[in-house]
């Protein structure tokens, strides 16, 4: 790189029958990953063997099917993820040379992990411009990724390097602070773990080039690097959270000097992400900043989690596999290949509670804001929680305070697979599809039956005006579909501190009427506001987006919690502030709680 420091790759190009690298000139397609290219390499390698891929394809499913008893959900490695994770064999033998690229400070490389830095952020141009110069390139590169190499492709298409031809991201983020950092001002399990799996992957060497490594000096210097930084940001991390003084803990400079520019996105760019990702309000947000026409702009949105991407897919009445469709745009994109794959979508979704279908944008374009109000009277339908409440067109009649307290049935919910990336889904429908447990511990309130389908597309808010004894408070949110036997399917979450309740009118979405439909808190250590003790005050919580159905007889229901562990951390001062804390949800005909959503349609409640 141009401050001095080594980059290590795997290169791949196109070979004859004889396994000869074939001379023609290829477009380049450069995947830069932290997680260590030895092991992607190994991952390529066992892929390769017949009785692996087999087994690859069809444990996840044996797993949880032994575990739930249901052996509807799709093999998790069928859908063509691994392809665009690690090496294409399959992209490679279409005619383009592929490059995987240990970030700077992780895997093989030298120089110190800088988490999407800008220094990093330079080294993906100058790795692009590297990679169009070569021999075997024809001067054209794209761009492709899962996750954190999706995020950095994301930061190369911001930089506009001229090579750069079109990318194709899986599950990348545009708002690294609220959608897993500190998500409604709380960290997450999910930043230390990461971080953990990370720093612990980079101390690896790589062992098919050790001796040449030890001798030509390589690997001494890789080894004081590591030395220098042995944890990165771990630390800081932990600093933060025990004293609340880091500005990592807080939306600070840091973060936006790593979150991408959409709005200056000029390349072709197919974006895919999931409704219960770590970074499930990022994909349509990003979609819709990127000044590009529909069709040089694709969006897929998942009903799934994070580790699951692709599940599915190449199924009837499902998206094509990932890497088919990673073809396809590369194809069209870098090649000029005429096969129309600018004409699809231009945004798919799988709708919850529905089907797979095609949408000109979203939101989708005929909606329009509804309002459903927390009330004190009876469902007759949420059994299993602390209160019983409904969510009309009316609200309450009177002045009620609802006492709930924290508990730890967030550990066994939708929250829990959500912020371990999808990793605990296999150990039971409380972790996915039925939030029943959950429930036992949060004030519902829900809808009559529906007598129509009802149709929810885009963001949603939840005002609620609340108390607490201390002075600070944690409210968690979900939306949830419930169906005629109760089962109870959470569709969208949010959370926030009461203290981080102050938002930001510029980057807020309001309703015509003027009420926030998705609040943008500044979560910023300057603009944390006090909490009176034992006084009403007003909270935006912002809901995930989404696009969803409510069939007749199903139910849309509000659950408010007063915690949701570990999805929802607690710094330790914020915590001293909450100690005994009693939380009240306030029903108040004066001052109306309210869930705030797009319907498509006239709603069937």
């Amino acid at each position: 790189m141009s401050d001095g420091v080594t980059l290590r790759a795997t290169q791949v190009r196109p070979a004859d029958e004889r396994g000869h690298t074939v001379a023609d000139t290829h477009p380049a397609i450069v995947t830069i990953n932290p997680y260590n290219r030895a092991l992607v390499d190994a991952v390529d390698t066992w892929r390769t063997i017949p009785a692996v891929v087999r087994g690859a394809a069809t444990a996840p499913l044996r797993m949880i099917a032994s575990v739930t008893g249901d052996a509807a959900q799709m093999p998790l490695t069928g859908g063509g993820i691994a392809d665009v994770f690690g090496i294409n064999r399959r992209l490679i033998r279409a005619g383009y040379a592929q490059l995987v690229v240990d970030v700077r400070g992780t895997g093989s490389s030298h120089g110190t992990w800088q988490i999407l830095g800008e220094r990093e952020q330079l080294d993906s141009v100058e790795v692009i411009d590297w990679a169009a110069r070569q021999s075997w390139c024809n001067g054209v590169v794209g761009m492709t990724g899962w996750s954190y190499s999706a995020i950095n492709s994301l930061q190369a298409a911001d930089k506009r390097p001229d090579a750069l031809g079109a990318i194709f991201a899986v599950e990348g983020c545009g708002d690294i602070v609220r959608d897993i950092y500190i998500t409604g001002g709380m960290p997450s399990l999910f930043i230390p773990m990461w971080l953990s799996i990370v720093n612990g992957l980079k101390w690896i060497p790589d062992p098919r080039t050790l001796a040449h490594d030890l001798r030509s000096g390589h690997l001494p210097r890789w080894l004081a690097h590591r030395i220098s930084s042995p944890a990165t940001e771990m630390t800081s991390l932990a600093w933060g959270f025990l004293t609340g003084r880091d500005d990592r803990i807080h939306d600070d400079p840091y973060f936006d000097e790593r979150d991408p520019h959409a709005e200056r996105i000029e390349v072709p760019t197919f974006l895919f992400g999931a409704w219960h990702d770590l970074f499930g309000r990022s994909a349509s947000q990003v979609y819709n900043r990127i000044p590009v026409e529909p069709g040089a702009k694709q969006l897929v949105m998942a009903d799934g989690y994070h580790l699951d991407a692709g599940a599915g897919f190449g199924g009837p009445q499902s998206p094509p596999r990932v890497d088919v469709l990673e073809r396809a745009w590369f194809d069209h994109w870098l090649k000029g290949i005429d096969n129309g794959v600018q004409e699809y979508g231009p945004v798919t979704l799988q709708q919850q509670g529905g089907s797979w279908s095609c949408a000109p944008a979203f939101p989708r374009p005929t909606g329009h804001t509804h309002h459903l109000y927390l009330s004190d009277t009876w469902s007759n339908s949420a059994h299993e929680g602390i209160f019983d409440g409904t969510l009309d067109d009316n609200g309450p009649e009177r002045r009620r305070d609802l006492h709930i307290r924290p508990d730890l049935r967030g550990a066994a919910s939708r929250d829990m697979t959500q912020v371990t990336a999808g990793a605990s889904m296999g150990l039971g429908k409380h972790f996915t599809t039925d939030a029943r447990f959950q429930e036992r511990g949060g004030l519902g309130f829900t809808t009559a039956p529906m007598h129509t389908p009802t149709h929810l597309s885009g963001a949603m808010n939840l005002r609620v005006y609340v108390t607490t004894s201390a002075n600070e408070g944690i409210w968690a949110v979900t939306v949830n579909d419930v169906a005629p036997d109760g089962t109870s399917t959470v569709l969208s979450n949010g959370a926030l501190s009461m203290s981080n309740r102050a938002i930001d009118p510029q980057l807020s979405e309001y309703a015509d009427d003027g009420t926030v439909l998705f609040a943008h808190h500044h979560l910023s250590r300057v603009r944390k506001l006090a909490v009176p003790s034992d006084t009403p005050l007003a909270l935006d919580i912002d809901l995930v987006p989404t696009d969803a159905v409510i069939d007749i007889g199903h139910r849309l229901r509000v659950n408010v919690y007063a915690a949701s562990f570990p999805r929802y951390l607690t710094t330790v001062p914020d915590l001293i502030k909450a100690r005994g804390r009693r939380q009240h949800l306030v029903l108040d005909p004066e001052r109306r709680s309210k869930l705030t959503v797009r319907v498509i349609g006239e709603p069937g409640w």
